[in-house]
Formats: structure tokens, C-alpha cells, sequence
């Protein structure tokens, strides 16, 4: 028995699950409240896709008459293939049976239907790729089939990682979704109920709890809802999470009220501790208006009502614990590669710890953002040595050493305090986060991120024009972008880049230019992957709050549910949506490596204005790069070994001069520099003390040293011999 259920509804990712409720899970373990966690979507995922469901699911079609089109005959048709085959691709998506990517990629052996047609148009991004990878997306694509069997015969709502999403999206009223819940369940509600009713009767909760992170779960959330209200009506549940945090700040519509008791905003910690006094701890007689709660909607004398009256306040990140992974089923998440975009390939294929390294966002400042709600507000960085503390949990509960933080934005001088910490303790990890792209990743902070694990950062580039960054107040500039995408791909960082279309008084020009600046950034190699999406106004950032002052009108509604996109019509009157399929394809070109060459006009069928931007405008960036003092109190630190040494002796003109050639090896080359002996030994000395596992010194500090034996640091330091440990480990950071 627990007093708490944690869940995630179906669905959101398939290879790994969404943190909220591990989050949740490892605060309470630092409360003594006892919680059991499920994720629902990869249960319900792996019930679906197996060959006793499959054998349910086509002859349903066949007896409701659904199967239609000429797809969905030829999978029919093809039915004992796809039964033969399926428990087997599921087990190798979960990577249990790995010598089975020979028979999926030898041909004729999975039956193909009409995901497989893009096979062709992507053999040139496959086609290298290792036997492993090549099988799963080979897998990926049979799945993708079924689903969408699935989608034309049997459920039309259905999606890997979102169910019924048009319910949730912009849902300004509750009608459309309460209509929904008031028809039959759907064979995936069936598998769903069955699989909450059997942990509800294994837990015995007096609380259970969704976290709702998108709009894709939440007609589930509600569906779970109604069937405990039916069938467990004792049980009192409560609703949090990205969606309500962002959409539901505005709910008046007392029919949420049927499904669920409470709807908290923001940080989960406190009110769902408040929320398990009062539901779990609490004299029976106690009245609602006598219980405490924090930034909890709930129904109070018949009426919609916010409490907000507890004044305890909210709990340091400190304070927090370590998320706790356990309950959930880990070794059984499907890894799948879906389409040819490197970042997509880490967002979907392989399990990732989730971590934060710091609570909301240090910039807080993008006009496009919701940078007045407390989670991007509210900014409080974790300790290095604390998240490094949480790192080494979790890799002991989940066996798993690969982690995305999933901040706003990863401050820099957390991210050089987290990889000194990592080299200092000699942990073996894989990392990857999102950054703004600012000046302060210079080349050496990014070779010291890489050293620690660091194997990809994704940023906001958005428009890629500087007057409209400067508009959105980035606090960066093309330029700027470019140099740091140089720093981080030089230290064999892969680097992903959000980008925008649409942004209010964005002209034609503007974004036929943001395309060339794109165009430049992955010819000369220094972006690897990339994503355009159209703007969209949210009612919570500062465009959104003041929009009069950004050229646009917007399109209110009445609003008794969910608040968050706004209709908005532009001064500039342009239609952005048509620049949607040739920004996505020319894009899809570029991360291959080809179409550099190609007219920016050939990419639209309509006729766009030439670029204004120069064919060498980000090139020219680098030679503008001017390189940087270095400030007395920059810290540096060696990350190499220490090397072989031999001593040997010139004579000049009677004079004999002692010298040691010392030899480095790294781990694929070696290199040699030749110093005078009382130096090198110095130099030997002084690499030992500042490699990581000892405290870094300061510039200033290896300067007192060197100048209480020899002169000149600077000209020591600006020698040959030490450009070359620069160019091997030495950082100056």
C-alpha cells in the first residue's frame, strides 16, 4: 500500500521516461511520504504493440469494415508477417536482442507498407550508418505502419507521443474535450483503464496524482480521472505539470471539477506535500476553507477557486532530492530513430537521467517566451558538487551513465563548475543540455565541457536576423551564434539550433536572409542539426502581456479552460505559413551535407526577394574574432597526462645550457615540447597541481609562482611550448 500514486498518462516519449513524476518521487522519499510511480504511455505502448493485441485489433477492422484504403489492405493483407515479427522488434527496440539487426536488415524480411517509401529519399543519410541504427529505424518505420493502421482503423486519435492532442491544443473551452469523455471508451481507454484499475487495486492510494506535461496527455489524464471518480470514488486526484502550469492558470469551467479534485500550479513540491497532509493526515472534520494549500485550484462551495494561503515557502533546490527513478519500468522503454535529424536521434533513441542544474532561466528576458511564470522567473542555479551527488544516485539506481538536463538555459559557469566537478571525482558520464548561445563558451570552456562528457548542447538561434533578435532581446547577434557553433563543433560538440519564422514585423527579406544565414552556418560545418518552427503568441510573455508594442492584434477569446496560444493578426499582413515546406526542406538538405549550392528562390514555388546577406558573412565573422586577454583572475587547469621526460644538455659559445624534452601522449597522437630543465621542472609541478582533481589556480596565482624563480611569466607563457599544451589540454577559463 501507498498513500500516493504518481502517473504520467499516455503518451510522451518512448525510449525514456518523463521526469515529472521521478522528481516528485525522490522529494517525498526527503518527506518520509511513501509514493509508488507509473508511466502509463510505455505500458500502455508495449500492451498495444504486441502480437495477442494485433491478433484482436485486425480482426476488429475486418468485422467494423475499416479497412479502407490501400495501406491499410496491404498491412491486413500482410497480417501474419506483422504477428510473426512483432514481439521480436519490440524486443530489440528495448536492445534485448541485438543480433537480430542482421535478419531485420536483410531484405524482404520486414513487411513494408507505406513508411517505407521514404526509404529511398533517406538511403543517402542511412546508408553509412552502422548495422544497429540502421535496423532500428528499419524498425522504427514497421511500427509506424501499425500505427497507422491503428490511426485509420481502429483509433483515429492515436500517436507515439500524444493522444487526442487537438483536444488540449488552445482548448479556450472545456466543451469539445467534455463531449469526448461522454462517448465510449476506445480500445486504447480499455487497455489504459485495465492497466490503472490493476495498479490502483495493487497500491491502495488515498491520492493519485498526474503529471500532465503536454496537451498530447490530457485527454488521458481525464479519461484515468473519470473512471477512478466512477469506480473509486474515495480516491482524491489531483493534476499538475507543464500543461496546467501553462494552460490552466485561468480555469472558471466548474465541469473540470467532476474529474479532478485539484489542479496545482508550478513547483509540484509543496503543494503536493500540502495536498498529502490534507487528503491523507487530516481530522475528517477539517473543512476546506480550514486546510492549507499552495497554488491549488479547487471546488469550493460549488464555485471555482484558487488557494494560495499557506505561507510556508517554496523548497530550495537543495532541498529537493535526487529524482527517484524506481517503480518505473526502465530496462523496458523502446529506443526507435525516426527521421535523419542528429538532435531528433538523442531525443528518441537510447534512456536519459533527467537532471536540472538550475531552477528556471538566468536570461529570463526573450519576448516570445513565458518569462513571467515562476518556473522561467524564479531562477536558482544547484550546487556542482550537489548535482554531481545526484549523477552519482541515479547512475547507482538506474545503471544508466547518460544524463539530459533539462534546463531553460544551462548557465556557463554552472556548466565549467559541473565538468571540473566530473573530471575532479573521474566519472565516466554522457551529457547533453540547452544553452544560449553567449560569449562566454569560449574555445576552452567548450574543450572542457567536452572533456567531461559533454556531447551536445541545442540553442535558440531563432530568427537569425539581428535586428528581430535584438527585437526579441536574445542578448546575442549572428555573429556571436556563429563564433560560439565554431567553439563548440571544434571541440566535437554536436550542435543543435532552434529557429523561427514569423516573428511580429518580420518581413520577406528577413527571412529569406535568416535562411542564408542558416544556409552559411551548415556549409561551413559549424551547425549540425536544426529545427524551424512558426512563431506562436502566448499569453504569458511579454508580447503576449503588451503586444501593441510589437506590431501585432490579437484575437482574444473567452476563456473557461485552458489559456496559453492566442490567434494574432501581424501589421506586416504577411502569410508566414507559406515559407513552412521550404524552410523544413532546404534545412533537411543542409544537415546532409548537400543543396548548399542551390538558388534560395528554388526552394519556395513562389517567387521570394534575392538575399541581402553576403556569401561570406559568417565567414568573415571569424576573422573579426579578436582573441581575448586573459584576466588575472581566469582559472586554469591541465586536462592532459603528465609526460615522459629526458634530460639533454647544449653548449653555446663555452656556455652549457640544461634542457628536458618532455613527451605527451593523448589518446589518439603524441607531441613533444622542449623546455630549459629549472622551467620544466616547474612546468611538470605546476600540471600536477592544476589538473582537475586538485583545486584549478589562477592566472595570477601560476604567475607569483613562476615570477618567485624566474621572469617574465608572460614571456614564458606566450612561448611556443606552452601555444602547444594550449592546443592539448591547457585551458584558460
Amino acid at each position: 500500500m501507498k498513500d500516493l500514486l504518481l502517473i504520467t498518462p499516455p503518451f510522451t516519449q518512448l525510449n525514456t521516461p518523463y521526469p515529472g513524476t521521478a522528481y516528485l518521487k525522490g522529494f517525498l522519499n526527503t518527506k518520509g511520504i511513501e509514493a509508488f510511480q507509473m508511466d502509463l504511455g510505455i505500458e500502455v505502448i508495449l500492451e498495444l504493440f504486441s502480437k495477442s493485441t494485433f491478433k484482436d485489433l485486425f480482426q476488429l477492422a475486418l468485422e467494423n469494415d475499416r479497412i479502407q484504403s490501400d495501406n491499410c489492405q496491404r498491412i491486413y493483407a500482410l497480417k501474419d508477417l506483422y504477428l510473426k515479427s512483432l514481439d521480436d522488434i519490440i524486443l530489440f527496440l528495448q536492445g534485448k536482442n541485438q543480433t537480430f539487426a542482421r535478419q531485420i536488415c536483410s531484405g524482404g524480411f520486414l513487411p513494408q507498407a507505406s513508411r517505407f517509401d521514404q526509404l529511398d529519399d533517406m538511403d543517402f543519410a542511412f546508408g553509412s550508418m552502422g548495422m544497429q541504427d540502421k535496423a532500428k529505424h528499419l524498425a522504427t518505420l514497421y511500427i509506424e505502419d501499425l500505427s497507422d493502421f491503428i490511426v485509420e482503423c481502429i483509433d483515429p486519435d492515436f500517436g507515439f507521443s500524444r493522444y487526442a492532442e487537438r483536444l488540449g491544443q488552445s482548448a479556450n473551452a472545456f466543451d469539445e474535450l467534455y463531449a469526448q469523455l461522454q462517448d465510449d471508451v476506445t480500445y486504447i481507454d480499455q487497455i489504459t483503464l485495465e492497466l490503472l484499475e490493476a495498479q490502483i487495486k495493487e497500491t491502495q492510494p488515498k491520492l493519485i496524482c498526474f503529471s500532465v506535461p503536454f496537451p498530447g496527455n490530457l485527454y488521458s489524464a481525464f479519461r484515468c480521472a473519470q473512471f477512478i471518480k466512477t469506480h473509486y470514488p474515495d480516491i482524491k486526484i489531483a493534476m499538475g505539470g507543464g500543461f496546467p502550469n501553462t494552460e490552466l492558470r485561468s480555469v472558471t469551467d466548474i465541469r473540470v471539477f467532476e474529474f479532478f479534485d485539484f489542479i496545482t500550479l508550478d513547483d509540484g513540491e509543496l503543494p503536493i506535500e500540502l495536498l498529502y497532509k490534507n487528503v491523507c493526515q487530516s481530522e475528517p472534520k477539517l473543512r476546506i476553507s480550514e486546510q492549507e494549500f499552495k497554488r491549488t485550484y479547487l471546488l469550493e462551495d460549488g464555485i471555482v477557486t484558487y488557494k494560495n494561503n499557506s505561507t510556508i515557502p517554496d523548497y530550495k533546490q537543495a532541498e529537493v532530492g535526487t529524482p527517484d527513478y524506481s517503480d518505473l519500468l526502465l530496462d523496458q522503454y523502446i529506443s526507435v530513430i525516426e527521421i535523419a535529424n542528429p538532435m531528433h536521434s538523442l531525443w528518441s533513441d537510447g534512456r536519459w537521467n533527467k537532471l536540472t542544474m538550475a531552477h528556471g532561466c538566468y536570461w529570463g528576458k526573450c519576448t516570445f517566451c513565458d518569462v513571467s511564470l515562476d518556473y522561467i522567473k524564479i531562477y536558482e542555479p544547484v550546487a556542482a558538487s550537489l548535482l554531481v551527488d545526484r549523477m552519482e544516485t541515479l547512475i547507482a539506481q538506474t545503471g544508466e551513465t547518460g544524463f539530459h538536463f533539462v534546463d531553460e538555459a544551462a548557465p556557463p559557469s554552472l556548466m565549467k563548475a559541473l565538468a571540473l566537478e566530473i573530471l575532479k571525482r573521474d566519472l565516466s558520464v554522457t551529457w547533453w543540455t540547452n544553452i544560449r548561445f553567449e560569449k562566454n563558451f569560449t574555445q576552452d570552456l567548450c574543450l572542457l565541457l567536452k572533456a567531461s562528457g559533454c556531447i551536445a548542447v541545442s540553442g535558440g538561434l531563432e530568427v537569425a536576423s539581428d535586428r528581430l533578435l535584438k527585437l526579441i532581446d536574445k542578448g546575442v547577434t549572428v555573429a556571436q551564434v556563429a563564433q560560439v557553433t565554431r567553439n563548440f563543433t571544434e571541440a566535437n560538440i554536436m550542435v543543435h539550433s532552434y529557429l523561427m519564422y514569423g516573428y511580429p514585423t518580420q518581413t520577406v527579406q528577413e527571412t529569406v536572409d535568416s535562411l542564408e544565414m542558416v544556409r552559411q552556418l551548415f556549409e561551413i560545418g559549424i551547425l549540425q542539426s536544426g529545427f524551424w518552427h512558426q512563431f506562436a503568441l502566448t499569453a504569458h510573455s511579454p508580447i503576449g502581456l503588451h503586444p501593441e508594442d510589437y506590431g501585432i492584434t490579437p484575437n482574444y477569446k473567452t476563456i473557461s479552460f485552458a489559456n496559453n496560444d492566442v490567434d494574432f493578426t501581424d501589421s506586416t499582413g504577411i502569410d508566414h505559413s507559406q515559407f513552412s515546406f521550404g524552410l523544413k526542406k532546404s534545412l533537411f538538405n543542409f544537415m546532409h551535407g548537400i543543396g548548399f549550392e542551390i538558388p534560395l528562390q528554388d526552394w519556395f514555388d513562389f517567387d521570394v526577394p534575392e538575399t541581402t546577406i553576403h556569401p561570406d558573412f559568417i565567414y568573415n565573422c571569424f576573422a573579426e574574432e579578436a582573441k581575448p586577454t586573459i584576466k588575472p583572475s581566469a582559472k586554469i587547469t591541465w586536462l592532459g597526462s603528465l609526460p615522459l621526460a629526458s634530460e639533454f644538455s647544449k653548449s653555446k659559445k663555452g656556455k652549457t645550457i640544461d634542457y628536458v624534452e618532455f613527451t605527451f601522449h593523448d589518446a589518439v597522437e603524441r607531441y613533444q615540447i622542449t623546455v630549459e630543465k629549472a622551467k620544466g621542472l616547474w612546468l611538470l609541478d605546476t600540471l600536477e597541481d592544476i589538473k582537475p582533481q586538485n583545486a584549478p589556480q589562477t592566472f595570477k596565482q601560476l604567475k607569483t609562482s613562476f615570477e618567485t624563480q624566474f621572469e617574465d611569466f608572460e614571456l614564458f607563457w606566450y612561448s611556443k611550448p606552452v601555444d602547444i599544451l594550449r592546443g592539448f589540454g591547457l585551458l584558460v577559463l
